[in-house]
């Protein structure tokens, strides 16, 4: 799967109706609902905010809605452009300012899905890694070497603790979880060793 690296957004003009399609990360269906609040409330003078979203490491979560188009003329059409993408983790939004002109239902599934298919083909894209959540228990003299080593690696820190030891939370890419246990035991000289609580 593919996620995106920042939003982006194309308008188009069809019969003298202006499409505005954007593109955003989100990583749920309630960020993708929030996120079309927003919308609706930045462009409160449209027409219709016609939306699709897929979230999920597999892309197994999706939704639309044609915001009072005809049904099945412009929320489907968008999600199915959006699942054949590839892409997860994200929502498009077409807002429509109606041009006076009526479309019909074959030229709004058109319209709806031509928009999508603009804003996709400037969005930039990166390969999803899958990735693992650790729990690692430090002593105090390794976290500094620990930092700076996460810096590096692509390690993503969540949350560290301290008491009579350093507790860190985060994820590591899936693959580089061995070589990444590996080092850990190595510099601590056995002291430490990641437990990853979801490992298959």
């Amino acid at each position: 799967m593919l996620y995106i690296k920042s939003p982006a957004s194309v308008e188009t003009e069809v019969k003298k109706s202006r499409f505005l399609a954007e593109i955003f990360p989100v990583e749920s269906q309630k960020d993708a609902r929030v996120l079309l609040k927003s919308q609706k409330e930045k462009y409160a003078d449209s027409t219709h905010i016609v939306h699709a979203f897929v979230t999920g490491p597999d892309g197994g979560v999706c939704g639309c809605s044609d915001d009072g188009e005809p049904s099945g003329t412009a929320g489907r059409p968008v999600l199915e452009v959006l699942k054949g993408s590839g892409l997860t983790g994200c929502i498009i939004t077409v807002t429509r300012w109606f041009g006076g002109i009526l479309l019909g239902t074959g030229g709004l599934v058109k319209a709806y899905s031509n928009a999508a298919k603009a804003v996709l083909s400037v969005v930039e894209t990166c390969e999803l890694v899958p990735r693992l959540r650790f729990i690692l228990e430090l002593p105090y003299d390794a976290f500094g070497w620990f930092k700076r080593y996460a810096d590096n690696a692509d390690i993503e820190i969540t949350s560290r603790s301290f008491g009579s030891s350093a507790v860190i939370e985060g994820y590591v890419p899936l693959c580089f979880s061995g070589k990444f246990t590996a080092e850990i035991q190595d510099f601590t000289a056995g002291q430490s060793s990641p437990v990853f609580p979801e490992k298959p």
